[in-house]
């Protein structure tokens, strides 16, 4: 059981049944009344955020959990199939609870999988990665003042900005946490 003290941004706790992370946890002493902790929590599940305020003293349940390293294989109709790289353990994973990750996920990819009650919840890819540039469109000459840039369709399937000089082939490396892209890399 977690105190109130031990609340901090990161924290995985269990409000009401349902997992939820710590968000923003900020230490209330108002001039009248009791100490609290004012709280925003993520709901893993569902991605709301909640707010609530929790007295000091008060016994907060931890969240039951786990972060596997699984490597991604490939995908299968609307699922992504990824195996455990402890257990050789094939697990499928839906498309909505893969959510936006699926754009930086190419084979054999190694990427942080939660679960809850052994169940998969959410999918973590590295922070960056490297993708080949399948399709771009040559760059247009004049304006580039202000820094101009083109759609390009890299070997995941996601469609990104780039800058005018990236070509067809380039490998570059993406920020998965934005999505943008970071610089071009030599393979």
């Amino acid at each position: 059981m977690y105190d109130t003290s031990d609340l901090r941004k990161g924290l995985k706790i269990l409000q009401d049944g349902q997992p939820y992370i710590v968000v923003q946890a900020d230490f209330v002493k108002p001039g009248k009344g009791a100490a609290f902790t004012r709280t925003k929590m993520k709901n893993l599940l569902t991605g709301g955020v909640i707010e609530r305020n929790i007295r000091s003293g008060e016994k907060i349940e931890p969240a039951d959990i786990e972060d596997h390293e699984m490597t991604f294989l490939y995908k299968e109709a609307e699922d992504f199939v990824f195996m455990n790289s402890k257990t050789y353990e094939q697990v499928n994973i839906t498309k909505n609870i893969v959510d936006d990750a699926w754009k930086f996920l190419k084979d054999n990819l190694v990427v942080q999988v939660m679960f809850f009650n052994g169940r998969a919840i959410g999918v973590t890819p590295p922070n960056f990665v490297n993708l080949k540039v399948l399709k771009s469109d040559p760059g247009v000459r004049g304006d580039t003042s202000s820094g101009a840039s083109k759609p390009a369709t890299l070997e995941s399937g996601a469609t990104i900005n780039v800058p005018l000089f990236i070509n067809e082939g380039d490998v570059l490396r993406i920020d998965t946490r934005s999505g943008d892209y970071v610089e071009r890399v030599k393979e």
